[in-house]
């Protein structure tokens, strides 16, 4: 998946240098984590995914919130192996 503003830094680089200074789309979240965005909404309506929020009728990730996503995933991958 290619940027469509080449202004703003790449998602996929907060896992790896720190989190933006903005709060995180849809988009943002699938092109982290190279799926497809209807992966990021089945996530969202499981709850099984980082978590999100609304802002009226847009929904949000908190970069702080996604990183402790993975943080918690990958330690009970840790576990189970």
């Amino acid at each position: 998946m290619s940027r469509s503003h080449p202004d703003q830094p790449d998602p996929r680089s907060t896992l790896r240098s720190g989190l933006p200074d903005r709060y995180l789309t849809p988009d943002d979240i699938a092109e982290m984590f190279d799926v497809p965005k209807e992966t990021v909404y089945q996530w969202r309506r499981k709850r099984s995914g980082p978590p999100g929020f609304r802002i009226g009728k847009h929904v949000r990730y908190d970069p702080a919130d996604v990183r402790t996503y993975v943080t918690q995933r990958k330690s009970a991958d840790q576990d189970a192996a």
